[in-house]
């Protein structure tokens, strides 16, 4: 949803507060293009990868690819999207998570409970899967989802809070997790920091304002984080910082600082009573409950990002405000003599005073007080320079936040430090408005960490620095494709995106611990390095026991090699998982964001992925690939089938795609068109599909449904909140009968984002409905209306409201149970129907955890749940009915 002030040029961004926390807006994505060097390769890209690898550092793309290696925009335009679905027609109030979580744990439970089925590692790098679209090989190894703050003290325990999945603890340096949140009505985590007692505190809400970015219930303390859990009980203050995101938690005289979404709080440490005080909102008047509260523009204008505290002086602060984009009052703040925060204008030294030139920003001080360190991204540069957004990094030698500062880095100084980001248009910091991380080594004060998409060390303050973490190992003379090599004579590396760190020690031993987007790594603190710089020591920490792995879909279908059934599903920037049912280790046989799936019931085997934008993919051998097509193109045995509304950029990021209940050979696929094709996982060509409506200019497919010929598609345009409309066609895969069904904005469906059909297996004419936002109470905006789950018995001419006591919560997905009943995925669990009644039960106990794609085995008896954080779940349908 795009506020009406956005600038836009390139990658300008801008954010609304919603159900879905903030989210970035991209000027000019480029929907339909493989604009992602951690996305699907193609023959021409990696033919290219291999004529540049000797002797290179990254590989040099064909302009033809359609790829200019650049993820951010792509990361930003999902963002934009997916919180279209739960914010459009309007601004969510805040409270709305809060209340719908009560609402859902009141309800009456099911019988039965849920099973993590992906609770074992997940190998990026599995060798079993090297097949053209496949990024294995990569150097990332075993990836669980994503880390937004780490933790660590030196008695060997460490602390991992995920974007979505809760906070984890390991007791043994890393790994055999345990998690430590799941009685919070928010899974998300902004920031982690043990205090001088010991105390672990959790800042709820994720503050990298990217595509699914939860905001939080405020502020808890677990005062003895080496055994107990969090809980309600341990909430810090009152509801003062409810539906915010926290960027940092910091410490100093007694007090702990917040750096929020609406501003810089302040609260005792000594004691959890209390309201949290507001110490500075540049605009208070955009505060929730203040008089320009209801302003679009409002979300964005309190944004702050980090606390700086001289160590010496404990009353002297230093603020670091700003929305990523830019706006008038970024900048650095500090109290003058009378009290009151002003910005500091001069004195700074080379850290920018001027408010183009202050974004996102992470501080980091040494543990002797000597010195203080720096990342500033630029919303200058964010909007202007296409290669990075990254201003610099910079230390303060006097060890003081106020100065002077010097400059110590800037992105073509990383690049040219063994990077594998050094072609243009995708470099250091060019996503350093979500990437960012910062540490000191407690030993050392010239011994700094820093993360953007890589991780980067400096043992001399600065003055040389290493890429000891690189984006990835293509193109890098040592990589090899060869499953005897793994990854060649390169050595292991993180995934990319960089979010949490930490220095912790374990029997005897420090390391570093960081937190991207594939999980937890760590090394040894003064580690090992190659000759290009390239750390020799890393160690994936994602052992199958943390499983907060983002799911947007699933498949699941018969094993015919080894019995049972083989589960897939896609995830955000971890490609797609395959598990089959002899295995010990999930393997990736897509690369990229893994977006909608399909698997055939008959042969698991048979699998089709989305990559984005409807960029789909097929494959009839679960992709099972050595690598060997790289020299013999006709041993690949994944194919591009992409229809062509992904070249005209007229499909949704995760585009919506089915088979035919009844005929799993017809698929149908929705952009602004509605394609069909008829070739089942036989498909080799994109010319194979067939358009048989279009939408309309303007409109995008949100849900697709079809069963025995009758097709089923939603669709918005606009879909954001300036002047958003939806809408429902209908019609025969056959390309007859197609019609717009009128959905008057204040009739019984309400004017909000379309997330699902469920259509009755005996009836195809027997439809049912989710729809996805808050309700009217929560919502404003046109239309906004009322319910989550509606029916038809007349194939969608007319609809009935059955949301009776579900509780006010985004829907996402629906399945008809064989029994007759109906399964409802939320943003917050999964509830159910039984046949013949009219309330609903919740399933199960998941944590506050979103559920976006529901599936039932291929023998109906098992449901299968993809949620945004924990991975993949099943229960027993004769258990929930």
């Amino acid at each position: 949803m795009s506020a009406p002030t956005c600038r836009r040029r390139w990658l300008a961004i801008c954010s609304i507060t919603a159900s879905a926390a903030l989210v970035a807006i991209p000027a000019s994505a480029a929907p339909g293009k493989n604009n992602s060097p951690f996305g699907a390769r193609t023959l021409t890209r990696l033919a290219a990868e291999r004529e540049q690898s000797v002797g290179a550092v990254t590989p040099k793309l064909k302009d033809e690819d359609g790829d200019d290696g650049n993820e951010a925009d792509e990361i930003a335009e999902g963002a934009d999207q997916y919180a279209e679905a739960r914010t459009s027609p309007g601004v969510v109030a805040p409270g709305a998570y809060g209340a719908a979580w009560d609402s859902l744990t009141s309800l009456p439970r099911t019988g039965g409970s849920w099973r993590n089925v992906t609770d074992l590692p997940y190998n990026s790098d599995d060798p079993r899967y090297r097949d053209a679209a496949s990024n294995s090989s990569g150097g990332s190894g075993n990836v669980t989802g994503r880390m937004a703050a780490m933790a660590a003290d030196d008695d060997g325990y460490v602390y991992a809070g995920s974007a979505g999945g809760g906070v984890w603890r390991s007791r043994t340096g890393g790994g055999h997790w345990q998690p430590i949140s799941d009685g919070l009505s928010s899974q998300s985590t902004g920031a982690l920091a043990l205090d001088g007692a010991g105390r672990l505190w959790l800042g709820t809400g994720e503050a990298t304002t990217n595509a699914d970015a939860y905001l939080g219930s405020g502020v808890y303390v677990l005062t003895d984080p080496h055994h107990g859990t969090f809980s309600s009980r341990s909430r810090v203050g009152g509801d003062e910082l409810e539906s915010t995101t926290i960027h940092q938690l910091r410490f100093g005289g007694g007090t702990v600082w917040a750096a929020t979404s609406a501003g810089v709080w302040s609260h005792s440490t000594k004691t959890l009573k209390g309201a949290w005080k507001l110490e500075f909102a540049p605009n208070p008047a955009y505060l929730p409950g203040a008089s320009e509260s209801d302003d679009p523009d409002a979300p964005y204008k309190n944004i702050t990002n980090d606390i700086a505290i001289d160590p010496k002086n404990p009353s002297k602060v230093v603020l670091a405000v700003g929305w990523r984009s830019g706006d008038d009052y970024n900048g650095f703040y500090t109290k003058g003599a009378g009290g009151a925060w002003t910005r500091i204008t001069s004195g700074l030294g080379d850290l920018p005073a001027d408010a183009d030139d202050v974004g996102n920003v992470t501080f980091a001080r040494s543990a002797d007080g000597s010195r203080y360190y720096a990342i500033d991204q630029s919303p200058e540069q964010l909007n202007t320079n296409p290669d990075s957004g990254l201003e610099g990094f910079y230390v303060s030698k006097s060890g003081s936040p106020t100065g002077p500062w010097t400059k110590i880095a800037d992105y073509q100084g990383l690049s040219a430090s063994g990077s594998a980001l050094t072609s243009s248009g995708f470099m250091p910091g060019v996503q350093a408005w979500y990437n960012q991380f910062l540490t000191v080594d407690p030993a050392d004060p010239e011994h700094v960490y820093a993360g953007l998409e890589e991780v980067y060390e400096t043992k001399d303050g600065g003055s040389t620095w290493s890429t000891v973490g690189p984006y990835w190992n293509f193109g890098f003379s040592c990589w090899s494709i060869d499953p005897a090599k793994q990854t060649g004579d390169c050595h292991q590396t993180t995934h990319s995106d960089q979010h949490g760190v930490a220095i912790g020690r374990y029997h005897g031993r420090s390391f570093v611990y960081v937190g991207n987007d594939g999980g937890v790594y760590k090394r040894p603190v003064g580690g090992s390095q190659d000759s290009a710089g390239h750390a020799t020591d890393w160690i994936s920490l994602n052992d199958g026991t943390i499983d907060t792995l983002q799911y947007y879909s699933v498949g699941v279908g018969k094993d015919l090699t080894y019995g049972g059934v083989s589960v897939t599903g896609g995830l955000q920037d971890n490609g797609q998982s395959i598990l089959r049912s002899n295995d010990t280790v999930m393997g990736s046989d897509f690369g990229g964001d893994g977006g909608d799936t399909l698997a055939d019931p008959a042969n698991g085997c048979n699998i089709a992925e989305e990559y984005v934008y409807l960029a789909i993919q097929v494959t009839q051998n679960c992709a099972v690939n050595d690598g060997s097509w790289v020299d013999d193109s006709s041993k690949i045995t994944s194919y591009n089938v992409a229809p062509a509304d992904n070249a005209t950029a007229e499909a949704r990021f995760i585009a919506p795609l089915a088979a035919d209940a009844k005929n799993p050979s017809t698929w149908i696929a929705g952009g602004r068109h509605v394609w069909v094709q008829t070739h089942g996982y036989a498909i080799r060509n994109s010319s194979e599909w067939t358009s048989v409506y279009d939408l309309g200019e303007g409109r995008t497919a949100t849900a697709v449904a079809a069963s025995g010929g009758k097709v089923y598609a939603a669709w918005c345009g606009p879909c954001n909140n300036q002047g958003f409309a939806r809408g429902i066609s209908v019609g025969n895969a056959d390309g007859t009968g197609w019609h717009d069904i009128t959905l008057p904005v204040d009739g019984t469906v309400p004017n909000r984002y379309l997330s699902g059909f469920a259509i009755d297996p005996k009836n195809a004419d027997h439809v049912y409905l989710t729809v996805n936002g808050f309700s009217r109470q929560w919502t404003e905006g046109p239309g906004a209306g009322v319910g989550h789950v509606f029916e038809s018995k007349d194939g969608g001419t007319t609809w009935k409201d059955i949301s009776a006591n579900l509780p006010d919560v985004p829907t996402d997905s629906a399945v008809v149970t064989p029994n007759g009943g109906l399964a409802v995925g939320t943003d917050l669990g999964v509830v159910y129907r039984a046949p013949g009644r009219t309330t609903w039960q919740r399933v199960g106990d998941l944590p506050a955890v979103a559920v976006l794609q529901l599936k039932l085995s291929p023998d109906g008896t098992t449901l299968y749940a993809a949620t945004h954080g924990r991975g993949i779940y099943t229960i027993k349908v004769r258990d929930g009915s």
